[in-house]
């Protein structure tokens, strides 16, 4: 992503401020897809090297962010931004909030999943935890892009997929239910898997946010709170 798409600055040192900005969002966005991939591995296929790793992930991704929040306020301080710079900084604020956040949920993902190697295994292997998660990886995998290019048509497609992640959601959790009810040896398992599911809704939602954000950045709108058939009817209507 370039500067270009976001106006251009007299002073060189200003437009290297914002493009390193910007491309520490994107490093941070990679650690935590990283991160995000090892736990969501660990569940089909255990591996005892895998929390480390998710852990060791988890201290780096907080460390960008502490990294990205002083650059942020540093930038506020002492170049005066104008209104789009000043958009830019706020979004990334609240950008790196949300991959935190996931980078959080990863975590417990990896946590739990290392409970579920210690447990008889299901013969599908997890298969739904593992296909919800792909679904989600994708949504953040897209998020990124998005963010990348400023690519509102994208960050839109992934606000429509979130739908997907909240039905596969109530679907896994009332199957769950099911389990339990038939058969209580099944509790410590269904529960731990009704936990990862509630993590993984939460990251499609911190990949909504961010989304969002996105779309306020680049058209001005503050469309959080709002049905994506609004959004998208208000932005035809900007482009119109």
């Amino acid at each position: 992503m370039s500067t270009e798409g976001l106006g251009h600055h007299i002073s060189s040192r200003y437009n290297e401020d914002l493009e390193r900005l910007r491309s520490s969002v994107l490093e941070m966005g990679g650690m935590v897809e990283r991160q995000l991939a090892q736990a969501i591995g660990g569940i089909t296929e255990p591996d005892a090297r895998m929390i480390v790793l998710v852990a060791q992930e988890e201290l780096r991704i907080n460390q960008l962010e502490r990294s990205i929040d002083e650059d942020c306020s540093r930038i506020l301080a002492t170049r005066g931004p104008t209104a789009s710079d000043l958009r830019l900084i706020i979004t990334i604020l609240k950008i790196i909030t949300d991959l935190e956040r996931i980078g959080d949920e990863g975590e417990k993902v990896a946590a739990i999943a290392a409970r579920l190697a210690t447990r008889e295994r299901p013969n599908n292997r997890y298969r739904e935890l593992h296909n919800l998660g792909e679904v989600v990886s994708e949504m953040l995998h897209d998020t990124l892009d998005a963010f990348a290019r400023l690519d509102t048509d994208l960050a839109l497609a992934v606000l429509r997929r979130d739908r997907v992640v909240d039905e596969e959601y109530e679907a896994i959790h009332r199957q769950s239910i099911t389990f339990m009810m038939e058969d209580p040896r099944s509790i410590r398992r269904a529960l731990d898997v009704m936990w990862v599911v509630r993590s993984l809704e939460r990251i499609g939602d911190h990949a909504k946010n961010v989304c969002e954000y996105l779309i306020y950045l680049v058209h001005g709108k503050d469309v959080r709170h709002t049905r994506i058939e609004e959004i998208e009817r208000e932005l035809r209507a900007g482009k119109g």
